[in-house]
């Protein structure tokens, strides 16, 4: 007598049990692993906070000197013009002292000013204002020179006129930056340090899953079982997965929003939902990877070459509008560059599923895309593996 064939229901029940079993052992070999816990807490930590206030992208108590030659009011106003936050109080030295400060790192910015300055500009001559800058700091050097020339034209202006640059034009053109009023570069550089790392630990943590199974022989104990590759690879993806999303809550949670003060304009847990999705397109390029490479060293160099160009390109680390038409068309291919787009808007925008779908789905069908690709070449890999 022949046994009735299974259901689809039943079949897909299963299909599930196994997905669900394999997760379990998938984060119990994570648990396992110190190391790469020791990666994650770290990534969503103290990397974040790290990353966030180690690299400031504003002007912030910069060292600077005066030489005043002059000794005139506006000399003086110059002088006194230079304040806190931007700048530390001017210290007031002498011109044999500008190239020993300076060599030895004391001021990020010096300025000498001329004998007979205020004179010379009263009498319509224009004379010059030497500023010397050390820009082994880049990126202070290019600001702060910036804010020293706009400052100076400032005081100038007030000066000769009465009125700052700009009061006698017939449109006065105000410029409010919104959602980040004081363009504090601690607020950007926080949540994309948040956004990054979830790309990161996704590949680095699903790729290297596959290859300690493969390193350890425990991919020939799967393949005896009655288990599909899509299996495999669906439990690898959702443990994994979970584990990144935990870190990236944490991270949002607590070291974005308490530590670092930073204000999320949107929905958290819309951007975690959307955060979710992305894992799937992330794990799925992190098991091509896997698939690919046969050791641990192997792929670390492949992460490299893979992960750098996402994170550069794809508007997390320089916004795509700066990049070459031909590098914006390419990065589209990638699901990095809807995420990141779509993560911008919600947190620093707050936007809502209505303005974020778009990016969504486009996301979706590339990582639907990824997910087939990784998959045939996890099966072709399991083939091998079996011959």
């Amino acid at each position: 007598m022949m046994k009735p064939s299974p259901t689809f229901s039943s079949r897909f029940l299963g299909h599930l049990s196994n997905i669900y079993r394999l997760g379990l052992k998938e984060l119990r070999s994570l648990g396992a692993d110190k190391v790469l816990l020791i990666l994650i807490a770290w990534a969503f930590s103290g990397a974040i906070y790290e990353a966030a206030t180690g690299t400031s992208l504003e002007l912030r108590k910069a060292p600077v000197a005066v030489v005043d030659l002059d000794q005139s009011p506006l000399s003086r106003r110059l002088a006194d013009a230079l304040y806190p936050p931007y700048f530390r109080a001017p210290d007031k030295i002498t011109l044999e002292e500008v190239d020993p400060a300076m060599d030895h790192g004391r001021y990020s910015f010096t300025i000498v000013i001329p004998s007979n300055f205020q004179r010379d500009l009263v009498a319509g001559r224009q004379p010059e204002v030497q500023l010397n800058i050390d820009a082994t700091i880049m990126s202070q050097a290019f600001i702060g020179a910036g804010y020293i020339q706009n400052i100076a034209a400032a005081e100038i202006g007030e000066f000769l006129t009465g009125r700052r640059d700009g009061s006698e034009a017939a449109i006065k053109v105000v410029t409010r930056a919104r959602f980040n009023p004081n363009l504090n570069g601690l607020w950007f550089g926080g949540v994309m340090e948040v956004i990054n790392n979830i790309t990161m630990l996704t590949i680095i943590l699903v790729g290297a899953a596959l290859i300690r199974e493969r390193e350890h022989g425990t991919i020939e104990h799967l393949l005896v079982m009655p288990l599909a590759p899509f299996e495999i690879m669906l439990a690898k993806i959702w443990a994994n997965g979970l584990a990144v999303l935990a870190g990236a809550s944490f991270a949002l949670f607590v070291v974005v929003q308490q530590v670092l003060q930073v204000p999320i304009a949107g929905s958290t847990l819309l951007f975690l939902a959307a955060a979710a999705l992305y894992l799937f397109a992330a794990a799925s390029i992190g098991v091509y990877l896997g698939t690919v490479a046969r050791s641990m060293p192997q792929l670390g160099l492949l992460i490299i070459l893979v992960i750098i160009p996402l994170l550069l390109l794809s508007g997390g680390v320089t916004p795509r509008e700066s990049m070459p038409a031909a590098v914006q068309d390419l990065m589209l291919l990638a699901p990095t560059t809807y995420f990141v787009r779509l993560a911008q808007a919600i947190l620093y925008r707050g936007a809502g599923l209505t303005a974020v779908w778009v990016d969504l789905c486009a996301m979706l069908a590339l990582g639907s895309v990824f997910f087939t690709l990784a998959l045939l070449r996890f099966r072709r890999s399991v083939t091998q593996t079996q011959v």
